[in-house]
């Protein structure tokens, strides 16, 4: 076969895979409407209400005169699908969630459990695991969903970059699943409720949602809040501070120091002797230095000490605080005590196991802190401060 013919039979073969390929189940993007957000309520009746936040690239002027920029769609089923589909069928675009940024569950909905609505998001590939999960507290995600803020077109734009920007407990999808399956811990997640207001030129308010503390789970149910100071010191004492701020008050030096923690990390280590246990939690952390009301000279080395271990006492009442809570008030593993046995002693946790949920609010917990304060060299003491009311 010379040379010519070996071409045309090379076309001849390469013609119908041109003609049939391509993108033929392809949807355009015109077709999709994107969502950004999701909220689970539940009605008087039991009933499941989901709200979606869908995004709109360019629309007409809103009352303000800017583009609104996101509407919400709103519907009742006895549970997620059956709410979902309705939720299409008002649709003229096809509903499309790989955008999704954050998922709210009201608190009346979270202390009802929310089983059926993980199995819809285990179930469906097009849920993105990064997707950041939160409770509601004391009010209903579909209010979050409405809610406008200054700085983003979108609401949960908004909640994705307070997520973001560390010093809270910031749970996704991901993170909620593997604490869910995993031996020896009960999951936490975030928590947001009404804050405050924003007040325009104009005048006229606009109510605002901040982050507050976390959502304690048992059972696939919300047991309990911590607030911010308790969700610091779990933070510390499940590994998972990144970007905290710590205060400790010295009254008797006339005020209080502040640091901002850049680098943190946790070992626990656990002793099984029969029916006694005892754990040891150790954090150790640097910081810098950011605020200082005292009279002290953080400068002179023997002041930083001091300061050094006042903070130290307070990131282990911190540790406390959210050990109490969470072992003695609400008697949930959040902290991964159980885990820890779990790994490093596999056989006691097998005996342990059925019955932890008794010998938990038992166990024996040791904690301590270390932490490095750094930048403090040029800080000093304040300058409103005269020379002889400074401490050297």
């Amino acid at each position: 076969m010379n040379l010519k013919m070996k071409s045309i039979l090379c076309i001849g073969l390469l013609f119908p895979v041109l003609i049939i390929s391509g993108c033929w189940d392809r949807t355009e993007i015109n077709d999709l409407a994107f969502i950004s957000g999701t909220a689970f309520d539940i009605t008087d009746d039991g009933e499941t209400l989901l709200s979606l936040q869908i995004a709109i690239p360019s629309s007409g002027m809103g009352e303000s005169g800017q583009q609104d920029r996101f509407f919400v769609l709103s519907a009742t089923g006895k549970n997620a699908n059956e709410a979902f589909q309705k939720l299409q069928n008002q649709s003229s675009r096809r509903l499309f969630t790989s955008h999704r940024s954050v998922i709210f569950i009201s608190e009346a909905f979270g202390r009802n459990g929310i089983n059926d609505v993980l199995d819809v998001f285990t179930h469906d590939p097009r849920q993105r695991l990064k997707t950041y999960i939160m409770v509601v507290r004391g009010g209903k995600g579909q209010e979050v969903l409405r809610t406008k803020y200054p700085f983003e077109h979108v609401p949960t734009e908004a909640v994705k970059e307070m997520e973001g920007l560390g010093g809270n407990l910031s749970a996704t999808l991901r993170d909620f699943f593997i604490e869910v399956t995993s031996e020896g811990i009960n999951p936490v997640m975030g928590a947001i409720g009404e804050d405050v207001y924003s007040t325009s030129a104009k005048g006229s308010k606009n109510k605002l949602f901040g982050l507050m503390g976390s959502a304690v789970y048992k059972d696939l149910k919300v047991v309990g809040f911590l607030d911010q100071e308790e969700t610091n010191g779990l933070l510390w004492a499940t590994d998972r501070m990144k970007h905290g701020r710590v205060t400790t008050h010295l009254p008797q030096y006339g005020g209080s120091v502040g640091v901002i923690v850049d680098h943190a990390k946790r070992q626990m280590t656990s002793q099984v002797n029969g029916d006694k246990i005892k754990v040891n939690i150790q954090v150790e952390g640097q910081a810098s230095l950011v605020e200082n009301n005292t009279h002290l000279d953080v400068s002179r080395p023997s002041n930083l000490l001091l300061v050094q271990k006042a903070m130290e006492k307070s990131i282990e009442l911190q540790i406390r605080k959210a050990l109490d809570q969470v072992q003695k008030n609400y008697k949930v593993d959040s902290i991964g005590i159980g885990q820890n046995i779990y790994r490093n002693n596999p056989k006691e946790w097998k005996l342990l196991k059925d019955q932890w949920d008794l010998k938990y609010p038992e166990v024996e917990v040791s904690i301590a802190a270390n932490l490095r304060i750094n930048g403090a060299g040029m800080a000093g003491a304040p300058l409103q401060l005269k020379e002889k009311e400074i401490i050297k």
